[in-house]
C-alpha cells in the first residue's frame, strides 16, 4: 500500500500505521458506525417519531432496508466476486454503481412509501436521502466526497427534526466518524467536512423547505 499527501486522494493505510492503537480505535469507530448500521438506527427511531406509534418502525425498516442495508448487501456481493477489495471501495472511479443501486433502492422504497400512506416525515427522510444521494454521486465524479460523513451527519439532523433538537448531540457520533475517515487515510479533512455538511444541508432543506 502507498500512503498519501495533501495532493492525492487517500488509500488503505499502511500496515505500520494498521498496527497502531489509534487506527484500531478508528477501524472500530468506522465499523460500527458505518451507513448501514447508522441508517438501521436512524430509520427506525424517524419512522417511530412519524408515526407516533409502533407501526412507524415498520416504515422505518423499510426506509433502512431500502437506504442501507440493499446496498449494502450489493457490496457485499461485488466483494465475493472480486470486485472491490473491501466495503468502503477506497477507488473513487469505482463508486457510481453503488450510488445508481442506492438511488433506485430509495426511490422503490419511496413509492412503496407513497402508494402505502406512509407517515410524512418518514417520506421526507427517504427523499431527503435520495437527493443527497445525486450530489454525493455528481461529486464523486471529481472528487472524493465521504459518504460516510454525509450518512452520519444526514441521520442526525433527521432525528432532530422529527423528535427534539437535543438529537443534535448525536453529531458526536458524526465527529468521530469524521475523525475516523481521516485516521484511517480513506478521507481528507475537507472531504468528510463537505460529506458532513452536505448531509446536514440537505436534510434540513428538504423538512424545514
Amino acid at each position: 500500500m502507498t500512503t498519501t499527501d495533501a495532493t492525492t486522494e487517500p488509500t488503505e493505510p499502511t500496515d505500520i500505521a494498521e498496527a497502531s492503537g489509534t487506527t484500531g480505535t478508528a477501524r472500530t469507530v468506522t465499523d460500527v458506525f458505518q451507513p448501514r448500521n447508522v441508517l438501521l438506527v436512524g430509520m427506525l427511531g424517524i419512522g417511530l417519531a412519524a408515526a407516533g406509534h409502533w407501526t412507524g418502525l415498520l416504515w422505518g425498516f423499510l426506509g433502512a432496508l431500502c437506504a442501507g442495508l440493499v446496498p449494502a448487501g450489493y457490496i457485499e456481493w461485488e466483494r465475493g466476486r472480486g470486485t472491490w477489495g473491501d466495503r468502503h471501495v477506497v477507488d473513487r472511479t469505482k463508486r457510481a454503481p453503488i450510488f445508481f443501486v442506492i438511488l433506485g433502492s430509495i426511490g422503490a422504497g419511496s413509492v412503496v412509501m407513497v402508494l402505502g400512506h406512509a407517515p410524512t416525515g418518514i417520506l421526507l427522510a427517504m427523499l431527503a436521502l435520495w437527493a443527497m444521494t445525486v450530489v454525493l454521486l455528481a461529486v464523486n465524479t471529481v472528487w472524493k466526497i465521504s459518504v460516510d460523513a454525509a450518512v452520519a451527519s444526514a441521520v442526525v439532523a433527521l432525528l432532530a427534526a422529527v423528535h427534539s433538537p437535543w438529537w443534535l448531540l448525536g453529531y458526536t457520533m458524526t465527529v468521530a466518524v469524521c475523525w475516523s475517515r481521516v485516521a484511517l487515510r480513506y478521507h481528507t479533512v475537507a472531504q468528510v467536512i463537505a460529506g458532513a455538511s452536505l448531509g446536514a444541508t440537505t436534510a434540513t432543506a428538504l423538512l424545514f423547505g
